[in-house]
Parts: structure tokens; C-alpha cells; sequence
């Protein structure tokens, strides 16, 4: 039997308590301010006649400049998020206190690396105004109807921005930056950690629908930042440096996430269930020769590039 989105809720309320009281006890708290080198920043042009942002104050390489710039965007959409998961899940009981702990977790992010990036002159701050703008106007809508797509989506989605930050903070060859990128990725991963082990829960439930939710949202991820301004750009520039690419993207999120749910080990998967399963392993194959490909040839890019310098 199919359960309904108010009965999957009802009945996973309980964990969602739990989850909450175990990310209460684990989660540090935090100050942005205290990770942003303010004795460095001077004042731009404007109203306190500062000195104009120039392409030779940043010091980041372009893949780390671009990452930052994406990982910024994506987070400046929260409004969009929290109206999203306050829909699905409510604002009442526990899932509404975690909808609220979850959205002043993220809220901070954006905070931090804004105020990074404009201290450190590590972009153009005007430029940078400017495509928060076009990004938030334009909003965040999910494109998966259900409580357990969407549960699906985040669990990955989070591992995906903790890999991001972190990998950018390395990217970037300032400690300074990736002292902040790990703090944040920190977040990142005990939220992943919350949604994870709720879908684990809904595979108690009901195994079927939960394994055709995986596979929808597997087969059809894309980041919540994919709708920036010039985003296919820049995530290739993201994905020639490492940063973030479709190995990782298999190797570090989807199998990682999958193995702890054991949806290949699951004896009680049957009709649309055991196809969605097909479907996904068939999928991850398919991703796995891809992802191969990428890599060999940006390996034969680098040694290319190598031997003409």
C-alpha cells in the first residue's frame, strides 16, 4: 500500500524529533564575523571615496573566483529554499522547529562569504550586486512534487555544497578562505546527516515509493544553482579545476549516500520499486563511463598545456 504525503509526515515526525535533538547536541555554534579578516578591507568608491574594485586586487585563481562567486549565489536564495521545505513539511511539531534551525544555519553562509569576498576585494563587488539581483528575482522552485523527492534531492544536494565549499577553500591557496569554506562545510554535512537518515526511516515505511523517489531525483539532480546567470560556463571552468565535477559528483555524493540507504542490498523492493532500482544501477553505469571519459581527457588537457609551457 501507498502511503500519502500527510501519512509519510505523521508517521516520520518522531524521527525528525530525534534527528533534531542529536543535530542540537552535535552542531557548534558559530560567528561569522570572527572568520573574516577585517583589518584588511578598505573602502571601495562611493560615498566614502574609497579606491574602485580592479581586476588586479584579487588575488584567487579564476576556478576558486568562480566557485565562490557560485557557492554565494546559490546560498543568497534562501528565501526561495526555506519557502520551499516550509511548504512541503510544515511549521508546526518538529518539522517546522527544524525547517527554522535549518534556515538560520544556512543564513549565515551567505553572510560569510559575502563579507569574504568584499573585504578581500576578491571580486568585482558591483558585479557581484548585480547578479544577486537577476538570481534572486528569478527564485528557487523544486522541480519534485513529493515529500520524499524532496528529502532525496537535499540529502544529496547537502553532500554536494559540503564538497563544493571544501574544495574550493583548497582551490583558493588562502587559509583565510579555507578556514571559512571548512566552517561552512561543517553545516553542510550535519544537515546532510539529518536528511539522510530521514529517508533511510521512510525506507521503513514504504520501501517502494522511497526507491522510485531516489531514482527521479538521481537521474534529473541538478544543483540549486544551475539557474545563475552563465551557469554551464562556469561550472565547466568549476569542473576543469577539480572543484567540482561528475567523478566527485558520483564517486563522493551519489554512491556514498546510496550505500548507506543499501538500496542494492533491500530484499523488500517489488513492481515500481525494483524497477526504479533497475533504472538507477543502470543510470549510475551509464554516469560511471561518462564521468571516466571527463577525467581522461582533462588529464590529456593538462599534459598538453604542461608540455607547451
Amino acid at each position: 500500500m501507498v502511503m500519502s504525503q500527510t501519512e509519510l509526515l505523521h508517521e516520520l515526525e518522531p524521527v525528525v524529533a530525534g534527528e533534531l535533538d542529536r543535530h542540537l547536541k552535535v552542531a557548534k555554534e558559530w560567528f561569522p564575523h570572527e572568520y573574516i579578516p577585517w583589518s584588511e578591507g578598505r573602502n571601495y568608491d562611493g560615498v566614502f571615496g574609497g579606491d574602485a574594485w580592479q581586476e588586479s586586487d584579487s588575488t584567487l585563481p579564476e576556478a576558486a573566483r568562480v566557485s565562490l562567486i557560485v557557492n554565494l549565489l546559490t546560498e543568497d536564495n534562501l528565501p526561495s529554499y526555506h519557502h520551499e521545505i516550509a511548504t512541503t513539511f510544515g511549521r508546526d511539531g518538529a518539522w517546522g522547529t527544524w525547517v527554522g534551525r535549518w534556515t538560520a544555519e544556512e543564513g549565515r553562509h551567505g553572510v560569510a562569504i559575502r563579507d569574504y569576498l568584499t573585504v578581500s576585494r576578491a571580486v568585482d563587488p558591483i558585479a557581484l550586486e548585480r547578479a544577486r539581483m537577476v538570481h534572486m528575482e528569478g527564485g528557487f522552485q523544486t522541480e519534485y512534487g513529493t515529500m520524499l523527492q524532496q528529502l532525496a534531492y537535499v540529502s544529496f544536494q547537502e553532500l554536494a555544497t559540503r564538497i563544493s565549499h571544501r574544495n574550493t577553500g583548497r582551490a583558493s591557496g588562502d587559509p583565510t578562505c579555507e578556514r571559512l569554506l571548512a566552517k561552512i562545510a561543517a553545516d553542510e554535512n550535519l544537515h546532510m546527516l539529518f536528511y539522510r537518515n530521514l529517508l533511510k526511516a521512510a525506507f521503513d515505511l514504504d520501501p517502494n515509493q522511497t526507491m522510485r523517489a531516489i531514482t527521479d531525483v538521481v537521474t534529473t539532480f541538478q544543483m540549486p544553482g544551475s539557474t545563475i546567470e552563465g551557469f554551464t560556463r562556469k561550472a565547466m571552468i568549476i569542473a576543469h579545476e577539480g572543484i567540482y565535477d561528475l567523478r566527485l559528483h558520483l564517486d563522493d555524493v551519489l554512491m556514498p549516500v546510496l550505500r548507506q540507504w543499501a538500496v542494492f542490498d533491500k530484499s523488500d523492493l517489488d513492481g515500481d520499486g525494483a524497477k526504479a532500482r533497475d533504472e538507477l544501477a543502470a543510470f549510475l553505469e551509464k554516469t560511471d563511463a561518462t564521468a571516466a571519459r571527463f577525467v581522461e581527457r582533462r588529464e590529456e588537457r593538462r599534459a598538453r598545456a604542461a608540455a607547451m609551457r
